[in-house]
């Protein structure tokens, strides 16, 4: 929200009142009091406003300020479910400046004039002040009510990003986000992924804590200040410092939480039935077959809405129309190594049995006047679940858990932006602040339930709506996109967007939603597709299965499925990192590259993982201008080795695409290229890329658990491979090395290049 008209001037009935001068300071070991007016003269006076602030810590390496205008509200706030640990703060106060620190990061307040300067390790991050004097952290009265406003300063070159998934430009500079989740497709600033969190590439950043509609102006109002606005009378929020910019993702989700590990079966390529009405029995088992006779590997059939009747959105019962013996169904397709996802929300038709059983026992949300909130938007006559009602939350996971004893794996936990504010909760929560908040406790609910049944690290939704916190119920996609070549390249720039708001998996509907694609347009997309974490081919009113696209389609979906299977110890050990620490698999390449300036604005190519980058083709042509950081890279599929540090253009068939393995790097391939899930010990191949230092890896199994570590040294030529363990069937493969010395393991042994070696009966070669 802009409050003033050019650098002087406030907008008509817009006044301002900033934190000028500290008045006042009072520490504890958990917070440090801060009394502030809002003039620079010393001297005593009455009346307001004034502000009044603390800070903590929240987590290590976090500082936190909570600034108060009027502290006397009653209103019911929703709170992030941050993990708040108030850390023991290092105070150090003189006369005219108060130094607070937690861990490495520090904040130095001056108190007259005001001002707030962050440091991490003694390196500058940002400060809010002014040489006039006034920080910006100020209480706004305006036509519209009361604003609490925080300014903070961005620096030359410095860069903006997350804020959620956004379509819009990747760097943020220069834009307005506003948080408040709606459903609006792919192609505007409309968002189903508000997520009140930025980043920038001096390695810090930002969330505001609220769960109400904040404003961004990222260098629009002010062109050198992030700043961000709430309605009402306290602001809340937290710089997060790091070493690098994977560092500052590290720490935020300490605090916000660490994504949960997706199992391994749904990193397969997802089917969907697709958003159309011409589907029953024999459609869908004519996809399974049809799958399984062009040899394409499928891992998880979806159901999408209309497995349920017309206007009964949600019953959970099947249509026995379409579905006559769906038990039997499923357990056909359970016995071909199916998982089964199933289309849900959290709108309640009123045409659907489970309106008036909901409406009774006060499970909708309810108008102010006490009748159930209705619409005919999507659904007739629809009203909403309550999820702040405990009661409601079982009741719907008691509808959820019939269709797992039926065979169900997981759900399709569609919508949750369209939540009215005109509404009364169960426990009394401010409407407007529960707008975004909603779809937390609407995804919690499904992936606590799925957590319930299958176990801890064995429960996934596919989820398009998201909050702070959401990353925890992975995994998310990017909702409805369009059938072209500019619909994917935005899709992408929110996926990554995404990721560095928290989130470490992300999905998409390959080959577009809306329409039906052109041929070549389908085989680039699911090259795309099926190099992301997770792989869904899915569309609004067409089929997309791959025969539709002509037989080529059927070829490149199979090589590229197949290509994913095998790299499946690769990407699962990945996933396994980014559990572990918050970084997501999918990642832009300021993350990777921060210190490289050109990959600040790339958007349309990333990594995955630590080792590959992955660039798209977004041309019917093949041609393609992509960036290489510094360094000897190899194109995995074609093992054709370029130097780095410049732009790169080729021309790729639809079978291919620059898949680069970074030097120094080792990629664990798999001997399976029909599953996701199998044994990643058994018949593994490591294969290690230009190695002209060091170079390391680990294998995971698929309870997440390490299973091998494994190094590379090259020492003047002479390259030594270290293991933890040996493997049946363990294959090295040294690409692009020039020679090999000697292999230690669990025993060591001395080795010639092309030497097949045996220790305790198992067979280790190589290969140049």
């Amino acid at each position: 929200m802009k409050f003033t008209k050019g650098y002087w001037l406030n907008k008509e009935g817009v006044q301002n009142f900033d934190v000028c001068q500290i008045r006042e300071v009072k520490v504890t070991d958990n917070d440090v009091y801060l009394y502030s007016v809002p003039y620079l003269q010393d001297e005593r006076a009455m009346g307001g406003p004034v502000i009044e602030m603390f800070i903590s810590s929240p987590q290590e390496n976090i500082i936190r300020t909570q600034a108060y205008h009027f502290m006397g509200s009653n209103r019911k706030e929703p709170q992030f479910d941050l993990d708040i640990k108030n850390i023991k703060l290092d105070v150090t106060e003189e006369e005219n400046r108060i130094e607070i620190k937690s861990g490495k990061t520090s904040l130095v307040i001056t108190k007259c004039p005001a001002s707030f300067t962050y440091y991490y390790d003694g390196r500058k991050l940002t400060n809010i002040g002014d040489k006039f004097g006034h920080s910006m952290i100020s209480y706004m009265t305006t036509p519209e009510g009361p604003f609490m406003r925080t300014q903070l300063d961005v620096d030359l070159a410095e860069c903006v990003y997350g804020l959620g998934e956004r379509f819009t430009p990747f760097v943020k500079n220069g834009q307005v986000v506003d948080m408040w989740n709606e459903d609006g497709g792919t192609c505007s600033e409309i968002s189903y992924k508000n997520i009140p969190f930025y980043i920038t590439n001096k390695g810090y950043g930002v969330l505001v804590n609220s769960t109400d509609k904040v404003s961004f102006e990222v260098c629009s109002e002010q062109v050198t200040r992030v700043q961000f606005s709430i309605p009402g009378e306290k602001t809340d929020f937290m710089v997060i410092g790091g070493s690098d910019m994977k560092d500052v993702l590290v720490n935020y989700t300490n605090l916000a939480g660490k994504p949960a590990l997706p199992p391994a079966w749904t990193f397969g390529l997802w089917l969907t039935s697709s958003f159309t009405t011409n589907y029953d029995e024999e459609t869908v088992m004519g996809f399974v077959n049809g799958m399984k006779d062009r040899n394409i590997p499928l891992s998880v059939f979806h159901f999408d809405c209309y497995w349920m009747k017309e206007n009964e959105w949600c019953n959970f019962d099947w249509d026995k129309a379409m579905f006559p013996d769906i038990d039997h169904q499923l357990a056909v397709m359970k016995e071909k190594g199916l998982k089964i996802c199933v289309w849900i929300n959290s709108y309640i038709a009123q045409k659907s049995p489970l309106f008036k059983e909901g409406k009774e026992h006060g499970y909708l949300l309810k108008r102010p006047d006490g009748d159930v909130w209705q619409w005919d938007l999507w659904q007739a006559g629809m009203g909403l679940v309550d999820f702040t009602n405990p009661e409601a939350c079982e009741w719907y996971k008691s509808k959820l858990r019939h269709l797992l004893n039926q065979g169900v794996d997981c759900f399709k936990t569609d919508f949750g932006e369209r939540i009215p504010t005109d509404v009364v909760y169960y426990d009394g929560s401010d409407p407007q602040m529960m707008h975004n908040y909603y779809t937390y406790l609407y995804n919690k609910v499904v992936f606590e339930l799925l957590e319930e049944y299958h176990g801890k690290n064995h429960a996934c939704v596919f989820a398009r709506s998201a909050t702070v916190g959401g990353q925890k119920f992975p995994v998310h996609w990017g909702g409805d996109c369009s059938s072209n070549y500019l619909s994917m390249s935005e899709s992408l720039r929110a996926g990554l967007s995404l990721c560095m708001s928290g989130f470490g998996f992300w999905s998409h509907d390959m080959s577009g939603f809306e329409g039906t694609a052109p041929y070549d347009v389908y085989k680039r997309w699911a090259a795309f597709g099926l190099l992301s974490t997770h792989s869904r081919l899915h569309g609004s009113n067409s089929y997309r299965v791959p025969w539709l696209f002509g037989e080529e389609s059927v070829d490149v979906v199979r090589y590229f499925t197949n290509l994913k299977c095998r790299l499946m110890p690769y990407l699962f050990t990945e996933a396994v990192k980014t559990h572990e620490t918050g970084v997501p698999v999918m990642r832009a390449m300021v993350l990777e590259f921060t210190e490289d300036r050109t990959c600040n604005n790339i958007d349309l190519q990333y990594m995955l993982g630590s080792n590959l980058m992955v660039c798209p083709v977004f041309t019917e042509s093949g041609d393609i201008e992509y960036y290489l950081p510094k360094g000897t890279w190899t194109n995995i599929l074609s093992n054709e080795r370029i130097c780095g540090g410049e732009w790169k253009q080729e021309n790729h068939n639809f079978f291919s695409l620059p898949l680069m393995a970074r030097e120094n790097s080792i990629i664990p391939f798999g001997y399976n290229d029909q599953a996701p899930e199998y044994d990643y010990s058994k018949d593994l191949e490591l294969h290690v890329f230009e190695l002209t230092d060091k170079a390391s890896a680990a294998v995971c199994d698929m309870n997440g658990n390490k299973v091998l570590d494994v190094t590379a040294e090259n020492n003047d030529g002479r390259v030594t491979v270290k293991l933890s363990q040996l493997f049946e069937g363990m294959k090295i493969v040294m690409r692009n090395v020039s020679s090999v010395s000697s292999l230690t393991g669990a025993e060591a042994v001395e080795s010639e290049i092309g030497t097949v070696l045996k220790v305790n009966a198992e067979e280790v070669s190589f290969e140049i």
